[in-house]
């Protein structure tokens, strides 16, 4: 599913180089009630990613009691970050990936050297999995598989993007895919589904159940560098959006303001700041998980639905993955469960409201 919705973002990228992703391509090759809905999607799907980002990486940093300020204060601290320019974002990112990358490494070798990895448990307890329960995993997971997005979103600000834009989108897929199939199989091989169950942080049970226990702390730095380096990229593309729909008149247009020496969508960030503060003073890590991929799904829907009216000379994969990919987004949607769906669709239908008052105010604006 990321693989179909990936080759629409690359190919709808390199038409149309602009911040915003798939608001603006739903605007251009749909009409701008479905931009509208993309964007509203997910800015208020990647906006609890935020939250979730944040929550995790004070669950692995800080003891419980402190877990909502840390959470709040990473928040700011990675706002003012992006605050400052795209290029300052960057740096940090390549910071903090090279020690994501490297702490896993060790917690994979650590796992499956000192631990009993175990061939069988790779299919243990799978003979009750239900078609259900695999869609059910597949749309919460959803959302980590998305990071792509935000190279779409940041269009403007990328050199060459009809160029570099098609080949860093399947590329960052496929290497996160790598990444997640290694740490998986290894998580598979020690503690099998049972014991990856039964731990809310799996990778450090791995390690801890072993003799390289004492390089847990390990683990810890790497979760924590891992979930500050998502929230950095969510944080940048999420701003772009809002800036593009503000652009628009979909949202305040205050919100479009550019800072004059940083070029950076500074009311946007701090507005995103804001409301991702609230949320992590009051929401739940795993209902924000599920709201998130609600949002980010029905987004590629228009996505997948924008790609497949391109022209033939703009093509550079078959509709045949487009059909697919907006099937099957609707599907995992149908599949979250009751309380995503729930909430996102009321979420949804606020973002409806919003418009239409927003037109009716503003009668001579196109629909």
């Amino acid at each position: 599913m990321a693989y179909c919705n990936a080759t629409a973002s690359a190919q709808l990228a390199a038409e149309y180089p602009e911040s915003g992703g798939t608001y603006v391509y739903g605007r251009a090759r749909l009409g701008p009630w479905w931009g509208f809905l993309a964007g509203w999607g997910f800015v208020v799907g990647k906006t609890a990613s935020c939250a979730a980002m944040a929550l995790t990486f004070a669950a692995y940093t800080v003891p419980t009691p402190w877990q909502r300020p840390a959470a709040v204060a990473v928040v700011l601290g990675l706002t003012a970050v992006n605050y400052r320019g795209i290029t300052r974002t960057a740096g940090l990112t390549r910071v903090l990936v090279a020690v994501v990358l490297v702490a896993l490494g060790i917690a994979v070798v650590a796992s499956v050297a000192g631990g009993d990895p175990d061939p069988a448990r790779l299919t243990a307890g799978t003979d009750g999995t239900s078609a259900y329960g695999v869609l059910q995993a597949a749309g919460l997971l959803f959302f980590a598989f998305a990071g792509y997005a935000r190279i779409a979103t940041l269009g403007e600000e990328v050199r060459d993007p009809e160029r570099t834009i098609p080949r860093a989108i399947p590329l960052a897929l496929g290497l996160a895919v790598a990444v997640y199939a290694v740490v998986a199989v290894s998580l598979l091989l020690v503690l099998g589904p049972a014991g990856i169950a039964a731990t809310t942080a799996p990778v450090m049970a791995a390690v801890e159940s072993g003799t390289w226990s004492g390089l847990v702390p390990v683990v810890r730095i790497g979760a924590a560098a891992a979930s500050l380096g998502a929230l950095l990229a969510l944080i940048a593309g999420v701003s772009r959006t809002v800036l593009a729909m503000a652009r628009e008149d979909d949202l305040p247009r205050w919100l479009s303001a550019v800072h004059p020496r940083f070029r950076v969508p500074h009311r946007a960030e701090l507005a995103l700041a804001g409301a991702v503060c609230l949320l992590v003073l009051t929401v739940d890590l795993r209902g924000a998980i599920g709201f998130s991929s609600f949002g980010v799904l029905l987004y590629y829907v228009v996505a997948n639905l924008a790609a497949f009216t391109q022209a033939a000379d703009r093509r550079r994969w078959p509709r045949a993955l487009q059909v697919g990919g907006a099937v099957g987004c609707l599907v995992l949607v149908a599949t979250l469960p009751w309380t995503a769906v729930i909430a996102g669709a009321a979420v949804f239908a606020v973002g409806v409201v919003y418009r239409a008052v927003r037109l009716r105010l503003r009668p001579s604006r196109p629909a």
